[in-house]
Parts: structure tokens; sequence; C-alpha cells
């Protein structure tokens, strides 16, 4: 059975709607945490733009969309646009707030460590962008299912899912056995190894 309504009275009805908001919450409340470590460690601005660069890389490098699914969520509720075309917006963001970073600031990428990577994989786009093509299919189909998980009341009523979480499966697997190669050609470099 589908159903299109998605109010916020309506989310908490069925089962397939509260585990969309669960998931919203808690990674909000994952932001929210290391948003207020960030400012406190590193200053109000630096913090700020510490946060929002590792939510963009975890919007651009990771083949599950959490990160943008903080936004995809609350335009959906209010505006009824799916959160597959939310997804694009918030791609957009993701990018343009990297390259204004990297022509104006790209000294905040030094900061920490899982920003270092990402200036890393940011500039090599050979064979480091790979990351990024895996994690966008992901990312794209792992969004095609939420949208779904809000049109319907049972999970019996996933058709897309039930249909595509096979190939959900192969991209997840296939960017970890990416994500290893790049990680360990990587070290190699590093320690002067060539082959």
């Amino acid at each position: 059975m589908v159903d299109k309504n998605n109010s916020i009275k309506d989310i908490l009805k069925y089962k397939t709607r509260k585990r969309v908001l669960k998931r919203f919450f808690i990674v909000l409340s994952v932001l929210l945490i290391y948003l207020v470590i960030s400012v406190s460690y590193y200053g109000f601005k630096d913090g700020f733009l510490v946060s929002f660069l590792t939510w963009s890389l975890f919007v651009l490098c990771t083949p599950i969309a959490d990160a943008g699914f903080l936004l995809d969520f609350p335009i959906r509720l209010f505006t009824k646009i799916k959160m597959i075309y939310s997804e694009v917006i918030v791609w957009t963001v993701a990018i343009s707030l990297n390259i204004l970073v990297l022509i104006f600031n790209s000294r905040i990428y030094e900061k920490t460590f899982l920003l270092k990577i990402f200036k890393l994989i940011l500039s090599t786009p050979i064979p480091y962008w790979f990351i990024i093509l895996f994690s966008a299919l992901g990312t794209f189909l792992s969004i095609y299912f939420g949208d779904e998980l809000l049109d319907v009341i049972q999970d019996r009523h996933r058709k897309k899912y039930n249909k595509h979480k096979k190939k959900h499966s192969w991209i997840i697997i296939l960017f970890i056995i990416v994500l290893i190669i790049l990680v360990y050609y990587s070290l190699l470099n590093n320690l002067g190894i060539n082959f």
C-alpha cells in the first residue's frame, strides 16, 4: 500500500517512516556533537568550517546518503520534493563549499586527519575520484530507497528496494574494494615503495 501523505504527524504512524525519522535524529545528533566539539577545539569560525567540510566529506565520499539526508529529509517533509532531487542540491553545495575552501582557505584541511585525507582525494583525480564516483552511485541509490520508505506504510511494499538492493550491495562492496586498493597504493607511495 502506497501512502503519499508525509506530514510530520503522519510520520509517527508507520514503522517505515519512524525508521526514517530515527535515522534523521541520529545523524543530526552526531553532527551537532561534532560541531560543538569542533567549535570548542578550533574556535568559532574554524570549528564551523571543519564541521561543514567533514559533513561534505561524508556527502561526497561515502556510498550511503546519511550526511545529505540531513537536508533531504526536512526538504521532503516540508515541500514534498523527492529526496532524490534535493540530493542533487546537497552535492552541489558540498562540491561548491570545497572549491571555495580549496581556493581561499586550503590550510583548514590540515586541522584533522579526516580532512587531510579528504584534501588528498579532492586534489588527486586519478585514482582517488573513483571513491567519489562509487559514493555518488551508492548515495543516489540509497536516497531512491529512502524516498520509497516515506511513500509506503509497510516494508513488504518496498518494490524499488527489493528490486535494487543487490545492486546497492555490490556498489558498496566495490566502494570498499576500491577504497582498500587506494589506501594500499597511498601507503606504498608514502613509504617510497614503487611498483
